[in-house]
């Protein structure tokens, strides 16, 4: 198809900004919202400043005001009974009116001094309106800065789409099966791109809409599944034996009955270390829901069939923590027996960036001699120098937070792949476990260990501060230590927001007879070490810090959680923080300070925090509130294709009819190679065409 109205700057625009390279790449660019282009307004039914209306009517009068670029033009417009004000204030020279002839007014009206007025409005003279512009729905489309200086408005996009109707009447070729489109009631692909666009009615719209989003999901869908299937043909390190490490932990080690949850995940676990099929599985389990004994027992498991464990952390600080952790569980002095002159069941390394040389040299030959049964690290564990003498298990925690070719790394310290464990304390919504995650098994750990208190969670306007610190010196007095997070580490004139520096001296003069640690991003290794040591061995009583203690820091004294202009914070990551506390026998408390004014987002926001500690509804909150793409930070983090109309906040169920469509055609058929199927084959190459197949690593 030819597109009319595009030439070579406005295709340069359009590839840059919005990836559309071909015309059926411009059909496939969707309408974020519609206009109902068949009611007119009077000037006085005006009353809703977020709906566009449209108005028939003269000009009666205009003048500009300035010169060059602060020049703006003021019209009046009337509908023979009431007039309203029209102005443009750029673009003026390219205004053109006449007195004596109908217009056809569309815009958006403004509330400026109590009164309505049109800025930047659509001005059509009523002899060049045509019927399809005052009838059906009328498209919007997303645009950019760059697109609207080079005249690609949504106007300008919407004649485009619609200079390639002609052509795409014509008919495309279906990316359905018939049996689908039959069973699930669906439009067929050119009714719906037509539709789309331009839909006489909003069922119409609905249908054609509903059409393309489960399109899409479907093949996101396939595609997972399929590559399941492929990963289930996987050989896998065979490792059968419960021996004499797991058991010996088990019995004489754990001071604590470990909780149906955690039983039933390493069952789990255990069931495909044996099955001889390489195991990829999430493990989800919320704040303190005992994910990092879990990985340890499969850690054991591993080293009962001569297999070692490599566990990537993304921080020192949480590598610090799971070295410490694990060396302390595995230690003789841990143990119910009366003798402590046992061995150690595992030997455990630690490799950072803060390791030295002498000792990477050390550690190194260890590794490749066997002697180490467990290697806990960073970023560190992906360089080439690091090499197992037998890999079998891949344990990597917040996974979220590395890039997927740092992982794929770790996949080659072995002949064939190692088994994989991921794991995440930020719980996922289902929606989005099978999308991002949907080729891997999931297991949940869903239940607290015992003794565990749910953490009382409070908010406060930051006018109740001196409440607050009568509170926090209550705690203290118990012996008891706090954490005060802030969201910057400078001063940010353009934020009103009190940052780190200035609160942890704001917290010196107010509690002087406490010492206070302070902790950031920013500082070097060994002094952040320092301050972090300081305040796990009960030295300072006050942590201030940034969201770096978000994971990582199992302090049980610590039972208050304060978290300065909280509204500047999204849910996962108060949830995240607050899980800092309650670790402990004790009751802990979660302390939300904000300013006094709230938009309702944030006010919703602040009071789920406040209602629930479920880890899960909070997760579904979050995507229902902020969307999928900024649960990670990445936009569509993971996605095997670009989402172009389905969403995974809106669209669970219909995701989940797309899975069973996709599932039942695998079932049949998992390599798509009857004839009847390979429409779909042809649509998955052709998607994948453009996207790095980064699910193939594992």
């Amino acid at each position: 198809m030819y597109c009319k109205g595009v030439g070579t700057k406005r295709a340069d625009t359009l590839r840059k900004e919005l990836g559309v390279v071909t015309a059926m790449d411009m059909l496939r660019t969707y309408p974020y919202k519609y206009t109902d282009r068949s009611r007119f307004y009077k000037i006085h039914e005006i009353e809703d400043e977020d709906t566009a209306v449209q108005i028939v009517g003269q000009v009666t009068e205009w003048h500009t005001i300035g010169v060059g670029k602060a020049q703006r033009l003021s019209a009046t417009f009337t509908d023979g009974s009431h007039t309203i004000e029209l102005v443009w204030f750029r673009g003026v020279q390219y205004v053109k009116l006449v007195k004596g002839i109908d217009y056809l007014l569309f815009g958006k009206p403004s509330r400026f001094n109590h009164t309505y007025n049109f800025v930047h409005p659509e001005l059509t003279p009523m002899s060049k309106v045509t019927p399809q512009m005052v009838q059906g729905l009328e498209p919007d489309y997303g645009t950019t800065e760059r697109m609207k200086n080079t005249g690609l408005n949504s106007k300008a996009v919407r004649t485009i789409i619609a200079g390639l109707l002609p052509d795409l009447r014509l008919g495309v070729p279906e990316t359905l099966g018939q049996d689908i489109l039959d069973h699930y009631h669906l439009m067929g692909i050119t009714e719906a791109l037509i539709n789309v666009h331009f839909p006489k009615d909003t069922p119409t719209m609905q249908k054609a809409r509903e059409r393309l989003k489960f399109e899409e999901l479907f093949y996101i869908q396939l595609q997972i599944l399929r590559q399941m299937k492929r990963r289930e043909q996987n050989e896998g390190f065979v490792m059968p034996k419960v021996g004499t490490r797991f058991n010996t932990f088990y019995q004489h080690h754990l001071t604590f009955e470990l909780t149906n949850a955690q039983k039933r995940v390493v069952r789990e676990i255990q069931a495909d270390l044996k099955s001889g099929h390489q195991m990829n599985r999430l493990l989800q389990g919320d704040v303190g829901s005992g994910k990092t004994l879990v990985a340890l027992l499969c850690a054991l498991l591993a080293a009962d069939n001569g297999y070692q464990t490599c566990i990537m952390a993304p921080t020192e600080i949480l590598a610090n923590q799971h070295y410490d952790t694990l060396t302390t569980l595995l230690s003789p002095l841990n143990c119910s027996e009366a003798s402590s002159n046992l061995s150690p069941i595992a030997h455990v390394a630690l490799l950072t960036g803060s390791t030295t040389k002498k000792e990477r040299e050390t550690l190194h030959a260890a590794l490749r001699a066997g002697e180490i049964d467990i290697l806990i690290g960073t970023h560190a564990l992906i360089e080439d120098e690091v090499q197992f003498a037998n890999l079998g298990l891949v344990i990597v925690d917040e996974q979220h937070r590395f890039g997927v070719a740092q992982r794929a790394k770790l996949w080659a310290k072995n002949i064939q792949p190692p088994h994989v464990l991921v794991m995440t304390a930020t719980p996922i919504p289902r929606t989005l476990a099978m999308t991002v995650y949907g080729d891997l098994q999931v297991s949940v750990i869903d239940e607290l260990p015992p003794g565990r208190k749910p953490v009382h969670t409070l908010h406060y306007s930051i006018q109740r501060k001196v409440s607050v610190n009568q509170f926090l010196i209550q705690q203290i007095e118990q012996g008891r230590q706090v954490y005060v997070v802030f969201p910057l580490i400078k001063e940010n004139e353009k934020l009103d927001l009190l940052d780190l520096q200035n609160g942890y001296n704001e917290l010196c003069e107010t509690f002087p007879q406490y010492r206070i640690s302070m902790v950031h991003g920013q500082m070097k290794a060994k002094d952040k070490d320092e301050q972090m040591r300081r305040f796990i061995s009960g030295e300072t009583q006050i942590l201030v810090a940034t969201t770096v203690i978000e994971v990582g820091v199992n302090v049980p004294n610590a039972t208050v959680m304060v978290i300065e202009n909280a509204e500047r914070f999204g849910l996962s990551q108060l949830h995240q923080l607050r899980g800092r506390v309650g670790r402990g026998a004790d009751q802990s408390y979660c302390l939300l300070l904000t300013r006094i004014e709230l938009t309702k987002e944030t006010r919703r926001r602040i009071d789920i925090m406040v209602a629930t500690n479920d880890g899960f509804r909070i997760a579904e909150e979050d995507l229902n509130l902020r969307g999928p793409g900024d649960l990670d930070g990445t936009q569509q983090s993971g996605l095997p294709f670009e989402l172009k109309i389905a969403s995974l906040s809106t669209d669970g169920q219909l995701l989940e009819v797309a899975r069973q469509a996709a599932r039942a055609i695998l079932d049949q058929d998992p390599t798509l190679s009857d004839d009847y199927h390979r429409i779909y084959k042809r649509r998955l190459d052709l998607l994948r065409l453009s996207v790095a197949n980064w699910s193939e690593i594992s």
